[in-house]
């Protein structure tokens, strides 16, 4: 139980992000409703503690503080905007947070007709972190909305992350993580082919991050996911079409706004095949199957 007041939380989504976040603030002494049309994924959370609600309204009814952990913008869309959805129970006291990652230019369409049609505040906070980030606390967020808003979350999203930065208007956390997700794809790929460059030179790439700790190529995904790589280690840590998602919305973006985006493309490209190849479930290690198979053909 942490030291700041008990808040009234829904949690719309109870997927893995969503049952983390839920589980999180429940442990931390938050009051936690949840809703999810998957009663098997409602009923794992309950047994935590959360209460379940029978509609997506009711879970707004209860709480003041909204939070969606969902896969696409259409569903977003549909959970606040559709019949019995957020905006029909929502009012100026609640705070919708959406930790779903979807397009910026949705996002403040979504925030401006929320707020028309009920008064309720918006704020985008896609997320870096996955579950683990979540169940101890140490997401990092970016956030896009009103800077009175973004206070005000703080009673909840403190209790979710290390890292917490509010980067513009409603929008502006969603572009962040588009930002972010161009990193990981791009630098997932460079630790792929990196892995093979030193396997062609009788390097052990398992050693690779030691010898360049604190130099300029180092960083968290080199620390974390090259031995995983040199290993073909495909425990899951976070789906290929969950990040295709991200990148094809990054790719709108840059079209919408004429931002050329080459490497990107390239990537975005090897993810695609591997997803028509039926590997999109599967963690973003797989990347290094493609070289692997290049280097046999």
């Amino acid at each position: 139980m942490n030291d700041r007041p008990r808040q009234t939380v829904s949690v719309l989504g109870a997927g893995i992000m969503g049952n983390a976040i839920a589980t999180r603030l429940l442990e931390v002494g938050h009051s936690v409703t949840v809703f999810d049309i998957d009663e098997e994924k409602v009923n794992a959370l309950v047994q935590k503690g959360a209460e379940a609600a029978l509609s997506i309204a009711e879970a707004t009814e209860r709480s003041e503080f909204v939070i969606l952990s969902l896969n696409h913008a259409n569903i977003v869309k549909a959970v606040v905007f559709g019949e019995n959805g957020v905006v029909s129970a929502g009012t100026e006291d609640k705070l919708l947070i959406d930790m779903s990652s979807i397009d910026p230019v949705e996002t403040k369409t979504f925030a401006e007709n929320l707020q028309e049609a009920c008064g309720m505040r918006w704020l985008d906070c896609p997320l870096s972190g996955g579950a683990p980030g979540a169940l101890n606390g140490r997401l990092t967020v970016m956030a896009g909305g009103s800077e009175v808003d973004f206070e005000r979350s703080k009673a909840v999203m403190d209790d979710l992350c290390a890292n917490f930065t509010l980067m513009g208007p409603n929008g502006a956390g969603q572009t962040t993580k588009l930002v972010n997700q161009l990193f990981c794809a791009v630098i997932f790929q460079s630790l792929a082919e990196a892995v093979k460059v030193a396997e062609a030179g009788g390097v052990d790439p398992r050693v690779i991050p030691k010898a360049l700790a604190g130099g300029r190529a180092d960083s968290a995904l080199l620390q974390e996911f090259m031995v995983k790589f040199a290993e073909r280690d495909y425990t899951p840590t976070g789906r290929i079409d969950n990040m295709l998602k991200d990148l094809d919305a990054l790719q709108s973006f840059a079209m919408r706004t004429k931002t050329p985006l080459p490497m990107t493309g390239q990537v975005v490209e090897i993810l695609r095949m591997l997803c028509a190849n039926g590997l999109g479930p599967k963690d973003s290690v797989e990347i290094i199957r493609v070289l692997d198979g290049m280097q046999n053909a």
